[in-house]
């Protein structure tokens, strides 16, 4: 059983060749799943996903059973499936991401990797600022879902 999950958040360069250093943090959770290979997809215009084999599998997996029945899923796979890189670590500990996920993601040269538990989203470091700085002003919009969970 896995018992880490990704967590955290750090900022990284981007190399001329679209080579980012992966957190050894995240190398060690990765570490605990069957194969380190990564699977990163493109997530609407504002970030990626970097999912482990086995969660991306979880997720074609709903995809191909659950999401049947949803309208216009087909859409979505297209778009996130039909996207998605697999990817594993260099010998530097670095993963590659493609030009078009890249342009996908509006990824320039700045990024920040935010750990999300079961995967671990890219993005831009301006649209990170962004985002983060609205999701801190909407956080009592938050408090509803958090008292369900018994969080707060």
């Amino acid at each position: 059983m896995i018992q880490s999950r990704f967590r955290g958040r750090s900022e990284h360069t981007l190399d001329e060749k679209g080579r980012l250093n992966f957190p050894s943090r995240f190398r060690e959770v990765l570490r605990q799943y069957e194969s380190e290979t990564l699977m990163i997809a493109p997530w609407g215009r504002l970030h990626l996903r970097v999912y482990p084999l086995s969660g991306w599998e979880i997720l074609e997996n709903k995809l191909l059973t659950e999401g049947r029945e949803e309208k216009d899923i087909d859409r979505f796979v297209r778009y996130m499936v039909g996207g998605v890189n697999e990817s594993s670590l260099d010998k530097q500990g670095r993963i590659l991401l493609s030009q078009s996920l890249r342009q996908d993601a509006g990824l320039k040269k700045d990024v920040v990797l935010i750990g999300m538990l079961d995967w671990i989203e890219i993005w831009d470091k301006e649209s990170w600022i962004r985002e983060n700085a609205a999701t801190g002003e909407s956080f009592d919009g938050f408090r509803e879902s958090l008292s369900r969970l018994g969080i707060f």
